[in-house]
C-alpha cells in the first residue's frame, strides 16, 4: 500500500468520524432544543467548521481520493469524492446557506433532511476508508 493510499484512508476515516459524531450526538442534541436555539447553534457550528484544519482534511481528502481514482482504486476514491465531497457541496452546504437566510420554521425540515444526508456522508467515508485499505 502506498503512502497516498494510506493517508487517503486515514483522512476518510477522520471524515467518517466527524460525520458520525454529528449523526449520533450533535444533531440529536440540537433536536432537543427549541428551534430558535437549535438554529442559532447550528449556524455557529457551520461558521466555526470553516477553519483551516477542517478545510485541509476535507478538501485534501478529495484531492487524494481523486488521485486514488486515477491510480486504479476507483471505488474507494469515488466513494469519498461522490459520497462526501460532492454530496456536501451540492446538498448540505446549500441547506446550510438556506438555514442562514430563513426563519425558525425551516429548522424541522433542515434537521431531518440534513441529518439523513449526513448519515450517507458518514457511511460513504467509512466505505471509502475500508475499500482503500482493501485496495479497490
Amino acid at each position: 500500500m502506498g503512502t497516498i493510499t494510506l493517508i487517503a484512508a486515514a483522512a476518510t476515516g477522520l471524515m467518517a468520524g466527524l460525520f458520525f459524531a454529528f449523526s449520533v450526538a450533535v444533531m440529536p442534541g440540537l433536536a432537543d432544543l427549541p428551534a430558535e436555539q437549535a438554529r442559532e447553534a447550528m449556524r455557529r457550528i457551520n461558521a466555526r467548521i470553516q477553519n483551516p484544519v477542517f478545510l485541509l482534511v476535507f478538501l485534501g481528502t478529495a484531492v487524494l481520493c481523486g488521485i486514488e481514482v486515477f491510480q486504479g482504486r476507483i471505488v474507494g476514491g469515488l466513494a469519498y469524492v461522490v459520497g462526501s465531497f460532492l454530496l456536501t457541496m451540492f446538498v448540505n452546504v446549500p441547506m446550510n446557506n438556506r438555514l442562514e437566510r430563513t426563519d425558525d420554521a425551516y429548522w424541522p425540515e433542515y434537521l431531518r433532511t440534513w441529518t439523513i444526508w449526513n448519515h450517507v456522508r458518514a457511511l460513504a467515508c467509512l466505505a471509502s476508508m475500508v475499500i482503500l485499505l482493501l485496495g479497490f
